[in-house]
Order: structure tokens, then C-alpha cells, then sequence
């Protein structure tokens, strides 16, 4: 279970642009939890995400795993148990290695580097048959470099790298947003298909209102760093895109 407990962030304090996003805001995510997120931009979706990964760090409060705190821990070391998936690829990827090396890399995360070879070559078949699954013809392009793939590709095996080895989170962060309609709704399914087989607890923020009603068991909207609409089980299932874009239209009144 992930929780964030009484959490504070301001941004510029002592500033003329001081903004305080968030003030004693807290939040529960059971686990196998699949959490679509939606609101305006400010709201702070991505904040959020950046709070748990611990890209940013809280002013104060505290954010806990299985009711361990892990406040304290750098970005790194919460990798360990959380995957993350950007919007832009290369965030995730390194463009100039191979597939195949870029694969050996997620790997080997959490491990310790030394002057052994980074490609073990007993896995190769075995990260053939991952990107089988994806069913986007990947099992053949090894030796490419993923920045000469499609943008769909590299999303793909984004998504792939970053659930790699065994983790607890995977955290979604507008990871369909630059890709073309037909090619997101490629993706968006194999996310969800990713997550349940997987068994991950998910958080995805994203602007496209189907997806956040089509996927995920629990929908959230934040307006300025608050939760304004929490919907779970049958009564998200119950939810439409269009009741969803008249809660944006009542709040930018």
C-alpha cells in the first residue's frame, strides 16, 4: 500500500512567485490499484508523480510503502520497487544503444556494475520473447538502435524496461501523450494488459479523458492540488468522458 501522508509542497518560498501546490494533502492507493489521474495543468498530476518517485522532495509530511517510510530515500533507491514511464521515450531509453543492449541495462537495474560484460547472452532469448508479446514485430530488431524506432516502438519498450524487474509501482506519466490516436490505443492496451498480468499498483495521469474512464479501477481529478473527484470500482465504471469534461468546465468557471 502507498500513502502520502499530510504532504506540503511550495514551490519558490520566500519568493515573489511562491506557490504552495500542495498543504496537508494526503492520499491511499491499495495495492494492485490501477489509479487514472486527470486535471488542468497546475493541478499537480505531476507533482504527484514526482513527490513518489522522489523526484521532488515534500516541504513536509511523509510518504510510506507498507506503512515504512521512504521520505528520506533519493529517486534511486525508490527505483528499486518503482517503474517509471515518461512521456518522452528517451527519457527512459539511451537512443544510441541497441534495443538489446538498452534491455540488458533494465536488467540489471539495482545491481552492482563491474568490468563484466553488460549483455549476458543466456537472455537474449528470453528478451526476444518479451518483445514477441508486444506483438509489434520488436523480437527482430535487437541490434537497432532504439532512436531509429517508431515512436510507438520506443513507448513500448519503454514500457517494457521499466517493469523488467520485479517491482511494487509503475507510475504512467502522460505516456501516451505524444503518440498518434491509433498507436496510443496499441499502447494503452498493453499497458493494462502489463499491470494486471504483472499484478502492479499503477498510477497514470493522462489528458485523455476515454482512457482515464476506460482503464483503471479508480478515477481521480485534482484542481489545485487537491483531490476534487474520487471515483472507484462501479461507480468509475458508471463514468463517462463527458461527465468528467463537465467537472473541468465547473471548475475553469
Amino acid at each position: 500500500m502507498l500513502e502520502l501522508r499530510h504532504i506540503t509542497k511550495i514551490y519558490n518560498p520566500g519568493t515573489t512567485t511562491e506557490h504552495c501546490l500542495f498543504k496537508d494533502f494526503s492520499l491511499t492507493v491499495p495495492d494492485g490499484q490501477f489509479v487514472s489521474i486527470v486535471g488542468g495543468n497546475g493541478s499537480g498530476k505531476t507533482s504527484l508523480l514526482n513527490l513518489i518517485c522522489g523526484s521532488i522532495a515534500a516541504d513536509s509530511g511523509e510518504i510510506c510503502m507498507d506503512n515504512q517510510p521512504i521520505t528520506a530515500l533519493r529517486e534511486h533507491q525508490r527505483c528499486a520497487v518503482i517503474g517509471r514511464v515518461y512521456q518522452d521515450s528517451s527519457a527512459g531509453t539511451a537512443p544510441h544503444l541497441s534495443v538489446l543492449e538498452n534491455l540488458s541495462l533494465a536488467d540489471c537495474k539495482g545491481q552492482r556494475f563491474g568490468l563484466r560484460r553488460g549483455i549476458r547472452k543466456e537472455r537474449i532469448d528470453d528478451y526476444r520473447r518479451e518483445l514477441r508479446s508486444l506483438d509489434l514485430g520488436l523480437e527482430d530488431k535487437l541490434d537497432v538502435p532504439i532512436g531509429a524506432l517508431s515512436g510507438g516502438q520506443r513507448q513500448a519498450i519503454s514500457l517494457l524496461m521499466a517493469t523488467m524487474t520485479p517491482l511494487r509501482f509503475l507510475i504512467l506519466d502522460e505516456h501516451t501523450a505524444a503518440l498518434d490516436p491509433k498507436t496510443a490505443d496499441i499502447m494503452m492496451a498493453l499497458t493494462d494488459k502489463v499491470v494486471r498480468e504483472k499484478k502492479l499498483t499503477a498510477m497514470m495521469v493522462t489528458h485523455n479523458l476515454r482512457y482515464a474512464v476506460e482503464y483503471g479501477d479508480r478515477l481521480l481529478m485534482l484542481d489545485q492540488g487537491q483531490v476534487v473527484l474520487d471515483r472507484i470500482g462501479g461507480e468509475k465504471t458508471a463514468t463517462t468522458a463527458e461527465s468528467i469534461l463537465s467537472h473541468f468546465q465547473t471548475l475553469s468557471r
